[in-house]
């Protein structure tokens, strides 16, 4: 368990040092987050599937290239047009929630 720990504060070490309160940041911090989110996602219902890239641009009417793009976790063109096209091929659908951010300064409860 020390591990877990000393993982923890370090991370929260490396986030006051290098994010800090930085609206910039923060908001870098957080797109960062979400692409990654969106191209782990689409990796893994792909592969869950037994799908390959080629298979899934197919379906979707796209090119295998596209689809590599979309589940690179740097790739920042993500629309929801085309993530609901994926959704369909993989007999999904998108959910987009809006949820509160703690706004700086104070916790949110």
């Amino acid at each position: 368990m020390k591990t877990k720990k000393t993982r923890s504060q370090t991370m929260e070490y490396l986030h006051k040092r290098y994010i800090g309160s930085d609206p910039e940041r923060i908001a870098s911090l957080e797109e960062a987050r979400v692409n990654a989110d969106i191209a782990q996602t689409i990796h893994d219902l792909r592969t869950k599937v037994g799908l390959t890239q080629r298979e899934l641009a197919k379906l979707v009417g796209t090119t295998a290239s596209v689809i590599c793009q979309l589940e690179d976790s740097d790739y920042q063109g993500h629309s929801l047009s085309m993530l609901q096209r994926i959704a369909a091929a993989l007999n999904r659908r998108v959910e987009v929630r809006l949820i509160a951010i703690r706004p700086r300064g104070r916790a949110t409860s």
